[in-house]
């Protein structure tokens, strides 16, 4: 498929390396806790599939307490939160491009 005009095409790239320890983890921790259940999402007649506003203040509770859990950062080595992976990231992305790095350093989680 073609970029479309006006799409954030960088941003999704960037974030695209945290999809799994944000949106995928996210998904089945509060899936394996029990917190979302098959009864907080609504089918429409189309066939898409909605969260309810119940469910969807549940994931964005959690989502807002995973930002803040402190890591040390692999490359780094400073304290820092999940929330901020994805700037710091971006901040070394533009010093690759700025070739005041050898290569871009993806996150990897250990």
């Amino acid at each position: 498929m073609p970029p479309l005009p006006g799409r954030p095409s960088l941003a999704l790239d960037l974030m695209e390396e945290f999809r799994a320890i944000f949106a995928d983890r996210t998904a089945i921790t509060l899936i394996n806790r029990k917190q979302i259940k098959a009864n907080h999402f609504k089918t429409k007649e189309n066939g898409a599939v909605y969260l309810k506003d119940e469910a969807r203040k549940i994931v964005l509770n959690h989502w807002q307490e995973r930002k803040q859990v402190e890591i040390i950062h692999p490359l780094l080595e400073e304290k820092t939160t999940f929330g901020l992976l994805p700037h710091i990231q971006a901040r070394l992305l533009a010093r690759h491009l700025r070739d005041d790095l050898d290569a871009y350093p993806p996150y990897l989680i250990k």
